[in-house]
């Protein structure tokens, strides 16, 4: 996690009530920050053995990916590797029906594919929604 925390993450710390952590903190506690779609995002950070953990929700839905993007990089620095996780059905834990979570392990790296296992390296969106149209228009 981040070194030094976001001013704006900061400023949304829950200071007072039953979740409460004090200013300086670090990235553990709750915290309310407006976030990128005009939504209040309630974001729990926890560092335990081993993860890094952060839990992002909103009061009607799921996080979208916008936001999600967001809460990565107020809490880690844009070259570090985080993850969502998918696990199997018997390990499911849902406590909050719109929260979804960040993690990312501290003893070891998260193995990641080639980006070009994902799509064209260096090609950006609107180039590869022309592409795949004229792929379509000759298929």
């Amino acid at each position: 996690m981040r070194a030094q925390m976001i001013e704006k993450l900061e400023a949304g710390r829950v200071q007072h009530g039953r979740f409460a952590t004090l200013p300086g903190s670090g990235p553990c506690g709750v915290f309310l920050v407006q976030g990128p779609c005009g939504c209040e995002l309630k974001i729990s950070g926890f560092v335990r053995p081993g993860w890094e953990h952060v839990a992002v929700s909103t009061p009607r839905r799921c996080p979208n990916w916008e936001e999600m993007c967001f809460v990565k990089d107020l809490f880690w620095d844009e070259e570090e590797c985080v993850m969502q996780l998918h696990p199997p059905h018997s390990q499911y834990v849902n406590n909050s029906r719109y929260c979804l979570h960040l993690w990312r392990p501290t003893h070891r790296g998260i193995p990641m594919p080639p980006p070009s296992f994902v799509g064209i390296v260096g090609l950006g969106p609107s180039e590869a929604a022309m592409l795949f149209a004229q792929m379509s228009a000759t298929a």
